[in-house]
């Protein structure tokens, strides 16, 4: 008896330490989280690199436990408007800002990102810290560059689209921008500045913007050069313009009008040059049938 309880003795701790590899190797994140947190997540949040429009991230897990979060991933609405004191904190500091329900999140997925945030905390310094982006005083090179970025005139590096093409704000000219975005008039102050600003350029959460930013990433100057325009159209140091939409429609019967002269100066002669000959038989049946 007692050579079997010290067999068990020796043999459970071997066991145990036998299969805790596996479990580590089970929880470690999958490239699929990974993705999923950078896509929906690094433009509000960082692990370990400060605040942004959300809390830091950081040891999350040690102020609130896993299940709770795991709660609020899921539906942070409903947690703060439960009463929860914690929630509660966490609306104040966003001003009154409820966290965006995240798209296609389940309690599987919510799950795997709390034990992401979980394994970022432990490290020293977590991938997910936000993007380096310079702190140096934005100049006027970087607004013209960041106009000229904006409208397209100048080319991002990877091949992104220009801004204009879905968005407008203050002080275009032309048609003045797309409207399948919002307005980022008033972006720098909605995001509370320059560091949330650039986190949110550098990982758009967009749904549509996600896939068209996909491979072509802006790079750290060409978002200090938007942010340093942006912020200028916030300031209001760009003169506003007026609203679009009527100068569109202006515009669109101008041009409708103008390809129907058009067409009409180029086809005129092809219509005569079918009717003549039928006015010619018809006459000549007419005179035919009088004589």
């Amino acid at each position: 008896m007692r050579r079997q309880a010290v067999l068990r003795v020796l043999v459970l701790p071997a066991f145990l330490a036998g299969a805790s590899g596996p479990l580590r190797a089970q929880d470690a994140p999958s490239e699929e989280t990974i993705a999923f947190f950078r896509q929906n997540c690094m433009s509000c949040h960082t692990i370990g690199g400060g605040r942004l429009t959300g809390p830091d991230l950081k040891g999350a897990h040690e102020r609130a436990d896993e299940a709770w979060l795991v709660d609020f991933v899921l539906d942070p609405k409903g947690v703060i408007d439960s009463g929860d004191p914690y929630a509660a904190e966490i609306f104040r500091d966003a001003r009154g800002v409820y966290m965006t329900q995240v798209p296609g999140i389940d309690r599987a997925r919510a799950e795997k990102l709390v034990r992401l945030i979980v394994s970022e905390s432990a490290k020293e310094k977590s991938e997910f810290a936000g993007l380096q982006v310079s702190d140096r005083p934005l100049t006027d090179a970087d607004v013209a560059r960041g106009r000229q970025l904006f409208l397209g005139a100048a080319t991002y590096q990877n091949g992104a689209p220009a801004c204009v093409s879905c968005h407008t704000l203050s002080g275009l000219g032309g048609l003045g921008g797309g409207t399948l975005g919002p307005d980022l008039t008033d972006v720098y102050d909605r995001l509370e500045g320059r560091k949330a600003l650039a986190a949110w350029l550098g990982s758009p959460p967009s749904m549509v913007m996600q896939p068209v930013f996909e491979g072509h990433a802006l790079d750290g100057e060409e978002i200090l050069a938007l942010v340093g325009y942006l912020k200028s159209v916030a300031e209001g140091q760009e003169e506003a313009q007026p609203a679009s939409t009527l100068r569109f429609v202006l515009l669109g019967f101008a041009g409708a009008a103008f390809l129907l002269l058009l067409f009409d100066f180029l086809w005129r002669k092809r219509y005569r040059a079918t009717r003549r000959p039928l006015l010619r038989t018809s006459r000549h049946a007419a005179a035919g049938s009088h004589s």
